[in-house]
């Protein structure tokens, strides 16, 4: 006589880029082991394809492409499949700002967290008065590294790959470029020919950027002091 099958629970969610309700399911025990064996490995490779598959087993709903999703939604996804998997509570170290040092334990309800939007944000770009670039928002790809990037690399290097895989297309009144029939050194030569204040436009896209946050004040117990700590991005919280 064949065992009883465990019935798995279905939740529901708003996808914060484009507020469609989608449903998905907790992961389960077999899908956690791929997890841990994938972190443990410090294989970004391995670690990417684990949470690709991991996430898309766990949508439940159809015609979403978790390659295509912007980094916060797929943050947000994971926190909430992570929550429903294991608990809606998560304990982090937080270090105190008033003196550097001192750690402190918080419990953070994952209901709490949100993705915080910035009014100033927006993904066109004026380079000068004739060149507009549009940006799109980094992928699972990119995700991964930002999270679970263990090999060190050179800081500029990566935020120009980090920047040349995020334009979509560079435009004028008269042409477009879209930037997959470009090679990656044309979009590299083509950065490098800014000068600092049109290159601080995109990282002020990158600033302003829809994440994960959440503010908290916590007392530090040497100083007596209250902090205000403001918590981002999906490491923040699994720090």
């Amino acid at each position: 006589m064949p065992l009883p099958k465990i019935a798995t629970p279905v939740y529901e969610l708003e996808l914060p880029s484009t507020g469609e309700t989608i449903q998905y399911r907790p992961f389960l025990v077999k899908e956690e082991k791929v997890l841990v064996i994938a972190l443990e490995s410090e294989d970004t490779k391995q670690i990417t394809t684990a949470i690709k598959n991991v996430i898309k087993n766990c949508i439940q709903s159809k015609g979403i492409k978790v390659e295509t999703l912007p980094t916060f939604d797929i943050e947000y996804l994971f926190l909430n499949i992570r929550g429903k998997s294991v608990g809606e509570e998560i304990e982090v170290n937080v270090t105190c700002p008033d003196d550097g040092v001192t750690q402190v334990p918080i419990t953070i309800n994952l209901d709490d967290i949100q993705v915080q939007k910035n009014e100033d944000h927006t993904n066109r770009i004026k380079v000068d008065d004739s060149i507009m670039m549009e940006m799109k928002y980094p992928s699972l790809e990119q995700f991964i590294k930002n999270n679970f990037n263990f090999e060190d690399g050179n800081a500029m290097e990566q935020s120009f790959d980090l920047i040349a895989t995020c334009i979509d297309k560079i435009f004028t009144e008269d042409e477009v470029w879209a930037v997959e029939d470009c090679t990656k050194k044309e979009i590299v030569e083509f950065l490098e020919q800014m000068n600092s204040s049109q290159f601080k436009e995109i990282e002020k896209f990158f600033e302003t950027m829809p994440k994960l946050s959440h503010s908290i004040t916590v007392k530090n117990p040497k100083t007596k002091k209250e902090n205000a700590i403001v918590i981002e991005g999906l490491a923040g919280f699994f720090a």
